[in-house]
């Protein structure tokens, strides 16, 4: 039997890299895209923008041609751009919605054309507490990552009949390198908001993940699914 194929988009670090391992110890080939500098060992990759649609269908067609036809597809490749409302330019916000949302549409639209072939497949987005429950200088994030949720149920009616799940996941705050940078002051105020009082590891948003690409997830779909320690309560 050939190994199924896991395709995490931007996982040269963090929360990607995280899940690109939990899949891989599950047993799926996986392949991960970096828009730049140098990926990670241990991992099939692909250079892929997804802000550019040339970009991410020149990567899918590399990965089938190579590999074969992904059957996971975690759209996790994003970014911010922080900053209070009456700062943040048409362009900033612009930006963060071209690659948190566009891109995740622009990623799993391609992946669609395979996940079509095989009649079976899953769409796993990660959004974000935030896009439930806001963020004061993240109205740009928010509003991306909110805009998942609509965008993956509206998935998960047209491709169910084909076998084709997708769910978002929803992670709060997480050690990364990102959060790594807050003060202590606003990491104590984040960690005090949080029922569970700490930040979550990455390796906990991944083990979600691995979980929603096995067959224990396979009556799951159009699922908004919090790992946020309590922060969101379920929203």
């Amino acid at each position: 039997m050939t190994q199924a194929i896991a395709l995490v988009t931007g996982a040269n670090r963090g929360i990607g890299l995280a899940i690109a391992h939990a899949l891989q110890s599950e047993g799926f080939h996986v392949v991960i895209t970096y828009r730049s500098g140098e990926p990670p060992s241990g991992f099939a990759a692909v250079q892929m923008d997804v802000t550019s649609s040339e970009s991410v269908d020149a990567g899918f067609t590399k990965i089938e041609a190579e590999f074969g036809i992904p059957e996971v597809i975690v759209a996790n490749a994003g970014m911010t751009r922080d900053t209070l409302v009456l700062r943040m330019s048409e362009e900033d916000f612009a930006d963060v919605i071209d690659a948190n949302l566009t891109g995740a549409f622009r990623t799993a639209k391609r992946a669609t054309k395979g996940l079509l072939k095989l009649k079976r497949g899953r769409l796993i987005f990660i959004g974000s507490v935030v896009g439930s429950v806001g963020a004061a200088g993240q109205v740009n994030y928010s509003a991306s990552k909110s805009g998942l949720v609509g965008m993956a149920r509206s998935f998960a009616r047209e491709l169910g009949s084909r076998g084709i799940t997708a769910n978002v996941i929803a992670p709060g705050f997480v050690e990364t390198d990102m959060t790594a940078e807050l003060d202590e002051k606003r990491r104590n105020e984040i960690v005090a908001s949080v029922p569970l009082g700490r930040f979550s590891s990455a390796q906990e948003i991944a083990q979600v993940v691995a979980f929603l690409a096995s067959e224990k997830a396979s009556y799951i779909t159009g699922a908004l699914i919090p790992v946020d320690g309590g922060l969101g309560m379920g929203h």
